[in-house]
């Protein structure tokens, strides 16, 4: 039955929340330099991750606070054996969020079909670079092969258009972007960059190591004309069509051209906690409300209190800004 309907997700500047990322899990099996050390992390306790019930419930919740687009992500979301389960779960809400997933692609191959049947309707792969030596480097890991073959599996399955999600690293991987550019332009993947954030677990971030939205455009403009698509919208990615188009390109530049003011998401951890933004120092508790008997409206309650106390921006460049103690991995993309 459809969920009976209530206020939005406004905060005090005027937004309006309808995009949900949602982590399924915290580990993962690639070990990327950017993002956790190369021994992994202390993933958290099966035991406070919330369940797919309590996980689909929550995520219904949202749904009838006027959430219309939900996110599964991870750490990397496939290494949850039920995540099949979760998707049809979601699918099967009223109304129908439309449903996609970050990944890393390792084991997509594998999954691609069931996760279509359950309800998936788009995949983001994130990919660094399509050089194996890069990318072993980049990942700690030899598993270039099965991220390749799990994007194939992607776009047979019809998880289309199939996006790329590559972040650019200074003196690691930035010569790489053109190379990036022209192979997923000859398979018809849609290539995304993303400018390096301060979510790393080691809280080693460091702002010259970033590769900018602006060099990004210089090196690509050594190969390709590059003409931004007049509009954006809330999307987080400026577009730009590739030699007059109709493939595109875009840079997802949250550190030099932030995009908070338009800002339509929220977050939950897979330990049941809403973030209001990627960067928030607090969170809002669900899964212990939930457990303890709490009612729909009960953590609709919680959930549109958090979103209203959002603020205005992340602050990335402010003087006191305090990078979040969870890193990347733990709160989901």
């Amino acid at each position: 039955m459809p969920l009976p309907s209530r206020p939005p997700l406004a905060d005090r500047y005027g937004r309006i929340a309808r995009d949900l990322r949602v982590s399924v899990t915290d580990r993962c099996n690639l070990r990327c330099t950017y993002c956790m050390p190369a021994e992994g992390l202390n993933w958290m306790p099966r035991t406070d991750m919330l369940t797919d019930d309590e996980l689909v419930r929550v995520v219904g919740v949202l749904v009838g606070l006027g959430i219309t687009s939900v996110r599964l992500t991870g750490g990397e979301p496939l290494l949850r054996a039920s995540l099949a389960d979760i998707v049809a779960g979601i699918a099967a809400l009223s109304p129908r969020p439309t449903i996609a997933m970050t990944t890393n692609g390792v084991g997509l191959d594998r999954l691609a079909p069931r996760l279509v049947e359950a309800g998936l309707d788009r995949v983001n792969v994130s990919l660094d670079t399509a050089d194996p030596a890069h990318f072993a480097r980049l990942t700690r890991r030899d598993r270039l092969d099965d991220v390749v073959r799990g994007l194939a599996a992607a776009a047979a399955a019809g998880l289309s258009p199939v996006k790329v999600n590559a972040v650019a690293m200074r003196g690691v991987n930035e010569v790489d972007a053109p190379d990036l550019l022209q192979w997923c332009l000859e398979r018809g993947y849609e290539l995304r960059f993303i400018e390096q954030m301060p979510l790393d677990a080691q809280h080693a971030w460091d702002r010259g190591q970033m590769v900018t939205q602006s060099e990004l455009l210089t090196r690509l403009g050594e190969r390709f004309t590059l003409t931004p698509e007049p509009t954006r919208g809330s999307a987080p990615a400026q577009r730009f069509l590739v030699d007059g188009g109709p493939a595109v390109v875009g840079i997802i530049a949250s550190v030099t051209a932030p995009f908070c003011g338009v800002c339509d998401r929220v977050r939950l951890t897979a330990d049941g906690q809403v973030r209001n933004c990627l960067f928030a120092r607090r969170e809002a508790d669900l899964r212990g409300p939930l457990r303890e008997g709490a009612s729909d409206d009960d953590l609709a309650a919680l959930i549109v209190a958090e979103m209203a106390a959002k603020s205005p921006g992340h602050g990335i460049d402010a003087p006191g800004f305090i990078q979040p103690e969870r890193p990347m991995s733990a709160i989901g993309g």
